[in-house]
């Protein structure tokens, strides 16, 4: 692992649920951070996120297409984390364009920035299991065709697209991690814009009764916010993670139906229920889904440390407790 002390960060959408984390990591580390956010209110940025360090790195807030406002502060910095994006998929379907805007025309702006004005910044780039679509084959590996189902996904598949692009064109230094399921502290949970978990994070803790959509079967593998932040360091900070694509996932699979009753056995109370799914939801649902991460492991050493049911209880924990702080409204 690099000696963190003194390199100079970028986090682009730093204000968010992974990149605050990651924030948060790299200041423990000793790193000079800069996050950049546009802190677009369905998208999850929060300054909230970053209470305690707000001293120990630098926001802006900008859009990153603001290339005028980018250029200075990707001066001389050794790395960028691109965290920018869309994650809703029923927002990618509903509205499109939008989506477009932010998860290819950002991506492609900010990559165009780099190659002109900052070329030697190494771009660690993150993308998701949505594009692989109703898998063929499980558990997936970084093989397994891409038929993303929604339009979220097919526009990620296309920011990683622009950065496979921009490396063998350009000789930029990228990798992509295609993140599963990413859940723990500051996960947004007043929706179910970032997750379908934190919004039954919500209802457990609002006291209502978590919906089950479909039939509760379905199989999924979740990674826990702090591995998916070792993976990150470790893919910026390793030669061998320069142009490859790199899934994540969790150890072991879970039904939904088990997970909603993990839950309600760490919360201590609550209930669930299982019910139809939404017309809308149900055509892009992908069914089962879990990850072969074999290729990370193998060449970076990377596994994922925190076992579900210790994740969720830290990840409950901080949700009391920060809804407890906040100011009433």
């Amino acid at each position: 692992m690099t000696n963190w002390a003194g390199k100079k960060v970028l986090i682009a959408g730093g204000l968010g649920f992974i990149g605050s984390n990651l924030a948060r990591r790299l200041v423990d580390l000793r790193a000079e951070v800069i996050l950049v956010d546009s802190l677009i209110p369905q998208h999850g940025g929060d300054l909230r996120n970053i209470a305690g360090i707000e001293n120990r790195v630098q926001f802006h807030k900008l859009d990153v297409r603001e290339e005028a406002k980018i250029i200075p502060l990707l001066d001389r910095q050794d790395y960028l984390f691109n965290l920018v994006g869309q994650t809703c998929h029923l927002d990618s379907m509903h509205d499109p364009f939008t989506d477009l805007e932010i998860n290819c025309s950002s991506q492609l702006s900010l990559l165009e920035t780099v190659r002109k004005y900052h070329p030697a910044v190494k771009i660690i780039f993150a993308s998701t299991r949505q594009i692989y679509g109703v898998p063929d084959y499980l558990p997936v590996d970084e093989a397994h065709p891409l038929h993303p189902v929604d339009t979220n996904g097919i526009h990620k598949m296309a920011g990683e697209w622009y950065h496979r692009l921009y490396q063998k064109i350009y000789g930029l230094r990228a990798c992509i991690l295609r993140l599963t399921n990413t859940y723990g502290p500051r996960m947004r949970t007043k929706d179910a814009r970032q997750t379908f978990l934190g919004w039954w994070i919500h209802q457990i803790l609002a006291g209502e009764k978590i919906k089950i959509f479909g039939t509760g079967k379905q199989l999924r593998d979740f990674t826990f916010v702090e591995d998916a932040v070792e993976a990150l360091l470790m893919a910026a900070s390793d030669e061998k993670a320069d142009g490859q694509i790199f899934n994540l996932g969790g150890e072991g699979r879970v039904s939904l139906e088990e997970l909603a009753e993990l839950l309600v056995e760490i919360h201590g109370s609550g209930s669930y229920q299982i019910v139809p799914f939404p017309k809308d939801l149900k055509a892009i649902d992908i069914g089962d889904y879990y990850a072969n991460y074999r290729f990370i492991q193998d060449r970076l050493g990377w596994r994922p440390k925190t076992g579900l049911k210790e994740g969720l209880k830290r990840t409950l924990d901080y949700c009391r407790e920060s809804s407890q702080a906040k100011p009433a409204t």
